[in-house]
């Protein structure tokens, strides 16, 4: 999963970020509100994080700009305020769901889940492909019924592949949806993750490469 966290506390949206990251996602982070819709705008995100009082461009404004503009995002939205009437603005303005801060970072971890699902409407909140499960929200892969412990950036490769449902995923498209902006498409990390990917899940082999194109279980 791809996300923007939009916050202008450097201390909060880092910490967030890095939590996010841990949970195997790919996390850009803007300071202000013209740097997260520019952002927004040059990358696929699953779900931008937004905090409604941002420097630069209020929140609702990004948020209004990229509805107008029928970005596939999801939005969701940070306040400090929790009255009813602020909810109710925020989801007016576009935004898919709304969080008051401080928060439960695990909360927010689950309602992301949720909204990237809503995104992809077809996927089931378990992933299967054979003998293998993988649950997002769990954050855990299992083959034949025995678990398998993977690393966040393997976890999040065989995510985007076994979502791909047997289609195949191009080495630039697990660049843009598992690693974060500062990741130089020119490396190898994508063969690498795999090479590790196909021995950790072991035998018979479930991850297949299509000669110049791609990868797909």
């Amino acid at each position: 999963m791809r996300v923007l966290v939009a916050e202008d506390e450097r201390r909060v949206a880092d910490a967030v970020a890095r939590g996010l990251r841990r949970e195997g996602m790919a996390v850009d982070v803007a300071y202000d509100g013209s740097t997260a819709l520019d952002k927004a705008r040059l990358n696929g995100y699953d779900v931008v994080v937004l905090d409604r009082d941002l420097p630069g461009m209020h929140g609702d404004e990004v948020c209004r700009t990229l509805r107008d503009e029928d970005h596939d995002s999801r939005v969701l939205m940070l306040t400090a305020a929790s009255a009813t009437g602020d909810l109710v603005e925020g989801l007016s303005l576009g935004a898919d769901d709304y969080m008051a801060k401080p928060f439960a970072f695990d909360e927010l971890v689950a309602r992301l889940h949720a909204l990237a699902r809503r995104a992809n409407p077809s996927l089931p909140p378990t992933l299967r492909a054979g003998d293998l499960e993988l649950d997002p929200a769990r954050h855990s892969v299992s083959r034949a019924g025995r678990p398998v412990e993977l690393t966040p950036k393997e976890f999040a490769v065989l995510e985007a592949l076994m979502a791909a449902a047997g289609a195949v995923v191009s080495n630039d498209e697990l660049v843009a949806r598992v690693w974060d902006e500062n990741a130089d498409p020119f490396t190898n990390s994508v063969r690498m993750t795999v090479l590790r990917l196909r021995r950790k899940l072991g035998d018979p082999p479930v991850i297949e490469t299509v000669k110049g194109v791609g990868y797909r279980v």
